[in-house]
């Protein structure tokens, strides 16, 4: 007996996969409203945020293991601010190397 079975079958899996369209769905009525761009992209990346939650954890099945879970997220941050660190450098190519001149 496969571990989809035992933990809730494929009825889980349809169920966060209509929650997945219904969410694309507001992106989608999010994208036609007349709102600001600041607006449009607050309501935009908490949809998405929404979204990519419910696919990591079920999806992947992160909701299952809790030392998976807890490793994604601290990669995840790290990396994050590890390129929050890079970005800094990009504005060399514009500005050339700080106090050089």
């Amino acid at each position: 007996m496969s571990s989809n079975t035992q933990n809730g079958g494929a009825g889980r899996d349809v169920a966060v996969y209509i929650c997945l369209l219904i969410l694309a769905a507001i992106q989608f009525v999010i994208s036609y409203q007349n709102i600001s761009v600041g607006s449009m992209f607050e309501r935009m990346l908490i949809v998405a945020i929404i979204e990519a939650a419910l696919a990591v954890l079920f999806f992947m099945h992160l909701w299952e293991n809790r030392g998976l879970r807890w490793f994604v997220l601290i990669f995840s941050i790290a990396t994050t601010l590890g390129m929050q660190y890079g970005w800094t450098d990009s504005y060399r190519q514009l500005l050339g190397v700080p106090w050089a001149h």
